[in-house]
């Protein structure tokens, strides 16, 4: 019998394809938008110039100072920008950093958003906002936090690096390993967590031995997709407090801290969400932690919180973070256990249950 359940779609337009990115003029005029500000990272900067470029007067500006973790103040300058060339929306180019930048910019002054989403990030389905400011990672949700449209185009997909193409797949899978036993899950979410986990799983290993393979990205990006939009449908739990935890309170990059996490908030989780986690545990081999973190080392993902600069003397503090106001998990948040976690992920051992 199917419990009773709410569910709310996201209301984003969705543009998937090879060589949909010639679409983006169609897509800021379709959001009314007549001016847009290009917001990347630095590392993006020429991409981003070229897309500028193409769109002749639909181009307001640009600002490439896109950061990780989104810190307010650099919020602030893009927000200066934004007012000073008279912008009336905004285009994300790239990844998590660039999309957080959007995504709060729209937060203070709902600025129609277009993301061009160019990892596997998922953050651009999600009403969520992750912020930091004075050393810690605030998430904030909104309806104006949500991109209106959205383009997933593969190609743009075809020059990411491998050892990014790994983390960022196993940042969007910790979206729907988390969306399985979210207290407020639904069969809709859980359908599509299993499906964009087996998307990933399936696609991750072709593109680690032929990284131009447009199969193998399409169907990385279709899974991320999903992914992004089960973390937008329902809560998070311990994972995503964990993530939050090191990479806003001690700079840990974004997906490379989800992928190191990821095995051992499974083990956590495993017993207490043993019912709802089978299909995944199926996935993986019957045993969740451990296959997942055997899947991300035959992937060459990285494996060691000490391997990012994570030093083993701040393992207490994290622990002490982390377990304050923590998120609803389906099995108890115990520091001692959370500590034990954090220093199995440190040393890069395999999960325990």
């Amino acid at each position: 019998m199917i419990k009773s359940f709410s569910y709310s779609a996201s209301p984003a337009h969705i543009i998937f394809g090879s060589g949909s990115l010639s679409r983006l003029p169609d897509a800021i005029k379709g959001q009314g938008g007549t001016r847009a500000l290009i917001l990347s990272t630095l590392h993006q900067k020429e991409e981003a110039e070229r897309i500028a470029s193409s769109l002749g007067p639909l181009t307001a500006g640009l600002f490439t100072d896109a950061t990780m973790h989104t810190p307010v103040g650099v919020t602030e300058r893009a927000m200066a920008v934004y007012d000073e060339v008279g912008a009336d929306c905004v285009v994300a180019f790239g990844g998590g950093s660039t999309i957080g930048l959007g995504k709060a910019i729209a937060y203070r002054n709902d600025a129609p958003q277009i993301v061009v989403a160019t990892t596997y990030a998922g953050s651009e389905v999600t009403p969520i906002l992750g912020q930091t400011e004075n050393g810690r990672k605030i998430t904030v949700r909104g309806t104006s936090i949500l991109p209106e449209a959205v383009i997933y185009d593969p190609d743009l997909t075809l020059g990411l690096p491998v050892a990014m193409s790994v983390s960022s797949g196993l940042n969007a899978m910790a979206h729907a390993l988390e969306g399985l036993y979210a207290q407020d899950r639904n069969p809709i979410s859980s359908m599509m967590a299993i499906e964009g986990l087996r998307a990933l799983k399936q696609a991750l290993p072709e593109i680690v031995k032929t990284p131009s393979q447009l199969e193998a990205r399409s169907e990385a990006l279709y899974g991320s997709w999903l992914c992004g939009t089960v973390l937008g449908a329902v809560g998070m739990a311990l994972h995503h407090k964990l993530c939050h935890t090191l990479g806003g309170s001690f700079d840990l990059p974004h997906a490379e801290t989800h992928a190191i996490v990821l095995p051992h908030s499974a083990a956590y989780n495993a017993m207490a969400a043993a019912d709802v986690l089978e299909p995944a545990c199926d996935l993986f081999g019957g045993s969740l932690g451990g296959g997942l973190y055997d899947f991300a080392a035959s992937i060459g993902a990285p494996t060691a919180l000490r391997d990012l600069g994570m030093k083993e003397g701040d393992l207490d503090q994290a622990a002490e973070i982390a377990t304050l106001n923590p998120y609803w998990n389906p099995r108890p948040i115990e520091k001692n256990a959370i500590r034990g976690l954090l220093q199995r992920a440190w040393e890069g051992a395999r999960p325990q249950p």
